[in-house]
This record gives structure tokens, sequence and C-alpha cells, in this order.
């Protein structure tokens, strides 16, 4: 069984030959990996077993130069500034009206080439889970466009606004997006998208808020996907079981980087109430295990959570945060990974 096979029965909630893998990194832990052991990009994912890889459409569109000391620009052209992202220095639609928030100069899709996707997917030759579509983080546009306060003021008190700026949010990603799967939709297995809902405590906002502002949004691009017959999977940061069953009925295929370490967020009580249902990704805790741990203490956090995860499938393994940090030991990823290697295995799983 390759990757892709196993990954599309992990989705079909089937057993495969053994749990799939999934490796997020940031670019400091991946260049400190690839030093180490002396591998390039693909023979690093090999060395891991890493499952899945990835495509990205490119910027093409007129060049914006940045304010000075700024880190980063959004679409949207909110600047920020600061480690990583940053922070945004300002939010351009906090004092706009509805009219306003339409003549804003909203980005054009046709500024992001996918010409390139299908002639970098050829050497994969079908054998990979291949991630594509735009991350569409249309809920941290959101509040970079208007600031945190002023957007929850403004659900209760202009909620036409609300609905204004995340239509025009969501019609340039699914525009991208759609340039993506026009290109090379037929070569990409999963749509990945981005936004972080919860907190380490809950929830960023209430279910029915949710169901009321995002949730119609969230629909909109599973729905995108799947006309391109593609599954859907949300990469969603914190605690956020409340929402779960909306993002279900949404169609929703899979949920991405589960950290145990939030409220609600137990991987058996997820993996009980929502695991024939849709997909459950990470849950491996990138804290307290991978960054604190030892190789053998990861070896048995790994092996005790796969017997949790593993049984009926719907389950990919890896770490809880999408990004393993530059300070996560090396050698504790590289145990998780032997780990699921070892213990991720069907007595019984679907044969190619």
């Amino acid at each position: 069984m390759n990757s892709r096979e196993r990954v599309l029965a992990a989705f079909a909630h089937k057993e495969p030959d053994r749990v799939p893998c999934w490796c997020g990194a940031s670019e400091g832990f991946w260049a400190k990996a690839k030093g180490t052991l002396g591998l390039d990009d693909e023979g690093l994912r090999r060395r891991i077993g890493d499952d899945f890889r990835r495509v990205v459409a490119r910027y093409a569109g007129p060049e914006i130069a940045l304010s000075p000391g700024v880190t980063s620009r959004t679409p949207f052209g909110v600047e920020r500034v600061g480690l990583g992202w940053g922070q945004p220095t300002s939010h351009p639609l906090v004092g706009a009206s509805v009219e306003g928030v339409h003549a804003y100069s909203w980005p054009d899709p046709a500024w992001m080439d996918a010409s390139h996707i299908r002639s970098e997917l050829e050497p994969y030759d079908r054998q990979y889970a291949i991630l594509g579509g735009d991350w569409s983080p249309f809920w941290h546009d959101l509040i970079d466009l208007l600031g945190m306060e002023a957007m929850y003021l403004k659900m209760h008190d202009e909620p036409e606004m609300i609905d204004a700026i995340l239509g025009h949010v969501v019609d340039y990603y699914a525009a991208v997006s759609e340039r993506i799967f026009d290109a090379a939709g037929d070569e990409i297995d999963v749509f990945f998208i981005g936004n972080d809902f919860g907190s380490q405590h809950g929830p960023l906002l209430s279910e029915a808020m949710f169901r009321r502002f995002l949730l119609p949004h969230l629909a909109r691009l599973v729905d995108l996907g799947h006309a391109y017959g593609l599954r859907v999977m949300l990469h969603c940061c914190g605690g956020f079981v409340e929402l779960i069953p909306a993002m279900i009925e949404a169609g929703l295929d899979g949920l991405h980087a589960l950290q145990p370490s939030c409220a609600g967020m137990d991987p058996g009580q997820l993996k009980d109430a929502f695991g024939d249902y849709i997909l459950l990704n990470g849950a491996i805790d990138s804290h307290h295990v991978l960054i604190e741990g030892t190789p053998q203490t990861v070896r048995e956090q790994t092996r005790a959570l796969l017997e949790i995860m593993k049984p009926g499938g719907g389950y990919v393994a890896g770490a809880s945060h999408d990004t393993i940090l530059e300070e996560t030991p090396l050698d504790n990823v590289l145990s998780m990974f032997e780990a699921i290697a070892e213990f991720g295995v069907y007595a019984n799983g679907t044969r190619s």
C-alpha cells in the first residue's frame, strides 16, 4: 500500500496497512533536521515516513513594497510585524461602513499562479497524498481587518459588516483554490485549509456565533473541495470540541493537529464521539512530550496514543502542532515517527 492509498483508506474510515504519518515543521526545525541528518527535503520526508506532500500557488501580482520594519503583508493589505507572521500594525476596515467594505481594494485571484503545480506533482507519480488549495484563513483575516475587540462588538451591533467582509475574503480564497484545482485538481487529494477557532481554554466564539457567522463560509469551502472530488481537512488549533458537530454537519472530512492539552480535546473522548464521522489528525503532544520528553518517553506516549486512536482507521498520526518548533529535540521527533511505524501497523489492514 503506498502513501496515497494509505491516507485515502484512513479518510474512508478503513484500516490501512499502518497508520498514516504527518509531519509539519517550522523552517528552523526543518533546516536543523536536514543539516544533522545530511538529507535534502525529499530525503528527510522519506526518512520519517511522511505520507503527505503539498503544493501551493505562487504570487505573481504587482510588486508591493513593505513599510520599514514590517515582516509580512496579508493578501488583504494588512502589514504585520514581529516574530513569525507577527502582529498587525493596523486594522484598515475598523472604521469603514458596509459601502466602504465593498469599495475596499480587494486582491485579484488572478495574481496567484497555479500553472507550475502539475509539473511539480509529476515526480510523485501518485504515490503520496497531495495537499492543495489555498490555506484560506478567513477568520484570521477578519480579525486583522477589524481588530478582535471591534470584531466581536460588530458581530452584535453590525452583523452585516461581518457578513460583507467575510463574503469578500472567502470570494478571494475560493477563486484562488478554483485556479489551483482547475490546473491540477485531478492530481490533488486533500483540500487543506486553516483557521484557529480555539484557545487553550475553549472556542474563541460560541457555537451559536460560529454557526451564524463562520460555518456558512467553512461549508462553502468544503463544498468547493467536494465539487472537485477532494477530501477537505481543516487545521484548527486550541480547544473547540463544541464546534465539531457543526463542522461535521458542513461535511468536513478531517481535523488536523488536535491538541490534547487544550480544554475538551482528550484524544480518547474525541475518538469515541467523532471518530466514525471525521478523520482525526495529530494529538501527539508537541510541548509536554516532544519538547520536554526523552526518546524513550516519546516512544511510550506515542504507542499509548496509537492504541487509543488507530482502531477502525480514521486517524493520521503526528504532532499536536502543525509546525514542530526548532527547539524540539530531533531525536524525540525521530523516536515519534519510528514508534508510529512500529506500533501503527494494522494486523488485518486494507491491502492494495
